[in-house]
């Protein structure tokens, strides 16, 4: 029996070490999502939002007008949702909407907001971009828009939902939840990033086969 239980002993061990990275590569996460801060003076070429709540739009249009970009791209849109909708609930112009915001109905998740980004960065040329999303939500979103456009300088714009700078967020399940689901979301997309494994494209016109 002596050698089936070293083999017990071993594959413990590695569960063990397994766990142990987790936890810390969670909390290490946690720590580089709580120390995410907006740019005090923000300024690039234009600046990209991701859907996901009306907090992030009303920012980055907030962006816009003080002239922290010069064009603004909502990722993500519903199908079903106007840019006039949006003008009315974030109670912008129509001459802004009009000169400077596109509407992205493309994305339906996360690569997708990076693949439709990187088609209207290299359809206007832009060089530095903002990106606007949740603090928890930036890591990944830069990964896959390094991954979509390597040449381009994406500069972090996070809104912050949640305060993470303290460790009262653990006593919270629910911000529990959401950051363990992105730091998930998170570690595959490293994952694919390290194998090369890009198939899926994240947009509407690809899963309907045009």
């Amino acid at each position: 029996m002596r050698p089936a239980r070293i083999v017990v002993r071993v594959v413990l061990a590695f569960i063990l070490l397994a766990v142990v990275a987790s936890v810390a590569g969670f909390l290490q996460f946690a720590e580089t999502v709580a120390a995410l801060d907006a740019p005090r003076e923000p300024k690039a070429d234009a600046i990209v939002v991701l859907t996901g709540g009306y907090q992030r739009i009303d920012r980055a249009i907030g962006l816009l007008k003080n002239g922290a970009g010069e064009r603004l791209l909502i990722s993500g849109v519903n199908p079903t949702t106007s840019g006039n909708q949006i003008r009315k609930l974030t109670q912008s112009s129509s001459a802004l909407f009009e000169c400077c915001v596109d509407m992205g109905y493309e994305a339906v998740d996360t690569i997708g907001n990076a693949n439709e980004t990187a088609r209207w960065i290299s359809d206007h040329q832009f060089r530095r971009v903002l990106v606007v999303t949740n603090n928890y939500h930036m890591p990944r979103s830069l990964l896959e828009l390094k991954a979509s456009d390597t040449r381009t300088e994406f500069i972090a714009y996070p809104v912050v939902n949640s305060d993470l700078k303290n460790g009262n967020w653990l006593r919270q399940p629910g911000v529990v939840k959401a950051m363990l689901s992105e730091y998930l979301k998170y570690c595959l997309a490293h994952l694919r990033a390290f194998a090369g494994a890009r198939s899926w494209s994240g947009l509407r016109g690809d899963m309907a086969g045009s």
